[in-house]
């Protein structure tokens, strides 16, 4: 197994991870952006579920790598929405967050694939 791969994806899960604590732990920041990105603050358990799922899936894919490339392929549509999200709402000052998710999550999928 490449080290490169494995590193990646490491840091891709733990960072899909901890978006995932961040939305069910609900922090004010986060329910500030959910306000002006017009959705509803109920929308973010069932988020939370699918970055938490991505990122489990990108570890059982170290085992299993058909499964890291659906995880990281999950994620990185999921972010793209994110992005997609924040440039629709016009909210051009966080189109930065979802990128090292995304990156990190495509480089995984790239790695995965290769």
């Amino acid at each position: 197994m490449n080290t490169a791969y494995v590193v990646v994806t490491v840091l891709a899960a733990l960072a899909a991870l901890i978006a995932s604590g961040i939305d069910v732990f609900r922090a004010d920041w986060v329910r500030e952006n959910m306000r002006e990105y017009g959705l509803p603050t109920w929308a973010l358990p069932p988020l939370a579920v699918i970055k938490a799922a991505g990122g489990i899936g990108l570890l059982a894919g170290l085992a299993y790598r058909p499964l890291a490339v659906a995880a990281a392929a999950g994620l990185v549509l999921y972010f793209i929405g994110a992005e997609i999200t924040v440039l629709l709402t016009r909210c051009y000052s966080h189109v930065a967050y979802p990128l090292p998710y995304l990156l990190l999550a495509g480089a995984s999928l790239t790695l995965a694939v290769a």
